[in-house]
């Protein structure tokens, strides 16, 4: 019998092994039935009523009783991934969400080495499927994002989202646990923050991300365990940037309380089929705790921060002319080479898509 992960909506499709260190031993010739009721047993046994856990941790009740940990980590942190563990391994959760959406899932199949790379290659292929995803202001930001997260880790030697994958892990360890994917698609966070920035606001924060390169250290990554290290980044623009803050923290606190509190709620026994409540496993980033203990029995409107605005005249304007800029050199390149290769560089693939990204969306 193995612990399955659903793919419904927003969670992670997967088949996993519900095995400890010491797998548990299944007498051969039970029922499906008989197998289901021992593994919930089994599940219980190991489940701790009152857990030890980190101070990293926070629980908060719903009113069905259901029971959330929330987890709060540094992204790059060591210590965080054992946190993670730690409260997974004692609480045996019914439910793991984590602070990513589908447009992020790979980095929980990639191993170390992969990250490490993928995070420092910035390169055109990256930049025109960013810009095809999330619309030309939107995606160049993302580039800049990413530079900042390249940025750290190359400092730190360390990739990017360890605490996540070690949440998917250990919930592969536990009976019957479902893995869900709980921030807002981070399509809609980036046109939210583009749209609420003035042409200026964008230009002085591209130009910040562009020449940011303190150093980081690994000590300087565990005081993050109090604020998140890129949201503390962000923070520190509060003053010049609040509606950068808004959508790219306190909107997609709203959208995680909301996903957690979905996930919290009570959960079917395989033996009688009788309700009980949830036990749920949150692994966020620290800089959204206080967020989400304020909004978390709150009414809240996720329709309200799923919303994005049509392109902006300046962008369309924008894109086509630099479209027209392209062109223009393409041309240009053609005229100088002669027809036979003009028409060779032409229809070079990297050329097709650089052309079809950078046009102009139709009216």
């Amino acid at each position: 019998m193995s612990g399955v992960v659903v793919c419904q909506d927003e969670s992670v499709g997967r088949l996993q092994e519900a095995a400890e260190e010491e797998p548990p031993c299944i007498p051969p010739g039970l029922a499906d039935g008989e197998t289901a009721e021992m593994l919930w047993q089994l599940r219980s046994q190991r489940r701790q009523s009152s857990p030890e856990l980190p101070e990293t941790v926070t629980r908060l009740t719903a009113p069905d009783g259901s029971v959330l940990y929330l987890v709060g980590t540094a992204h790059f942190s060591e210590s965080s991934k054992k946190d993670v563990a730690t409260t997974i391994r004692a609480v045996q959760p019914d439910v793991v969400v984590v602070e990513l959406c589908q447009y992020r899932v790979s980095m929980l199949r990639m191993d170390e080495s992969t990250l490490l790379k993928e995070a420092k290659d910035i390169n055109l292929e990256k930049v025109q499927q960013a810009i095809k995803q999330n619309g030309l202001m939107s995606g160049l930001m993302q580039i800049l994002l990413l530079k900042v997260s390249a940025h750290i880790t190359e400092q730190l030697g360390m990739a990017p989202g360890g605490e996540f994958r070690e949440a998917f892990k250990e919930a592969g360890q536990v009976p019957f646990c479902k893995f869900h994917l709980g921030d807002r698609p981070i399509p809609v966070t980036f046109k939210r923050a583009i749209a609420a920035l003035s042409l200026w606001q964008k230009a002085r924060l591209a130009w910040g991300l562009c020449f940011l390169s303190d150093p980081i250290s690994k000590e300087d990554v565990e005081k993050c365990k109090q604020k998140d290290l890129l949201e503390q980044t962000m923070s520190e623009m509060i003053g010049e940037f609040p509606a950068l803050h808004q959508t790219i923290v306190a909107e997609r606190d709203v959208y995680l309380t909301h996903s957690l509190r979905q996930a919290t709620r009570c959960v079917e026994a395989p033996h009688d089929a009788q309700k009980v409540p949830a036990t749920v496993v949150g692994v966020v980033g620290m800089g959204h705790v206080p967020g989400i203990e304020r909004n978390w029995e709150k009414q809240l409107d996720i329709d309200e921060i799923m919303r994005v605005a049509p392109p902006s005249r300046f962008g369309q304007v924008f894109r086509t002319i630099l479209s027209g800029v392209v062109m223009g050199m393409l041309g240009y390149a053609c005229y100088r080479a002669g027809g036979s290769l003009g028409r060779s560089l032409l229809s070079l693939p990297g050329v097709q898509s650089l052309m079809e990204t950078l046009r102009p969306p139709p009216a």
